[in-house]
């Protein structure tokens, strides 16, 4: 793997930020690359958490199976992003499980050298709080998403999250309704019948697998977020 490449990566991801590049190549230079593909697993709920992955290309799942085998969808992790956080500070097992949505590229930095880092780094430090901060955050948003948004209002807020922060005006996701409604969720059923409502309104259509946004302020209008 190419350090400058590397380094780069490590500029924009949150954690990292408030180091300088010497820092961060140092970090690059002992992270391992992998590759996932599409549907592999990266990690199980219960594995123990021995490190941290940071995803240069692609999308990861973060789901929790119930007893029955049904899936709730925590969030989906793209470039420059990380998880395997919460397991990498409390040496606990994975409270989640992670899938990589399409083929992936990624590195992984083992949990023995993450905390040698942030002993020895007081910006580390503030940057790991600021990222469990960040989780916190999305956790309470997520409940209170559950309490106030009907179903189509979180789908469409699912949607919105899903095309970042793009600027284009139409975004394909690479995600199908059976796990966008476990990220929203509800029913796949439900989730259905929201997505032709959206479809018939213009805001988007399916392609087999994908959905492409052809309408993000009206999604984010449906969801409320510019009222937030």
């Amino acid at each position: 793997m190419d350090a400058r490449a590397s380094d780069d990566l490590l500029a924009g991801v949150m954690m990292f930020t408030g180091l300088d590049a010497d820092a961060r190549r140092k970090i690059a230079a002992k992270a391992i690359p992998r590759q996932y593909r599409r549907g592999q697993l990266l990690f199980v709920e219960g594995d123990p958490g021995e490190s941290l992955i940071m995803v240069r290309s692609g999308a990861v799942a973060v789901f929790r199976t119930a007893p029955t085998g049904e899936r709730a969808m925590l969030h989906v992790v793209r470039s420059p992003d990380v998880l395997g956080e919460v397991s990498l500070l409390d040496g606990s097992m994975r409270s989640a499980s992670a899938e990589a949505l399409e083929d992936t590229s990624a590195m992984t930095l083992a949990r023995t050298t993450f905390l040698e880092l942030v002993h020895a780094s007081p910006h580390m430090l503030d940057a790991v709080m600021r990222t469990m901060g960040g989780i916190v955050r999305r956790l309470t948003e997520q409940s209170s998403d559950h309490v106030f948004l009907d179903l189509p209002a979180r789908v469409a807020k699912a949607l919105v999250r899903l095309t970042g922060h793009t600027t284009a005006p139409m975004v394909t996701i690479e995600l199908n309704q059976t796990q966008l409604a476990e990220l929203a969720g509800g029913s796949r059923q439900s989730v259905n019948q929201a997505i032709g409502t959206f479809a018939l309104r213009g805001w988007l259509r399916t392609e087999g697998r994908r959905i492409v946004v052809t309408d993000i302020p009206a999604l984010r209008r449906r969801a409320g977020i510019d009222e937030m």
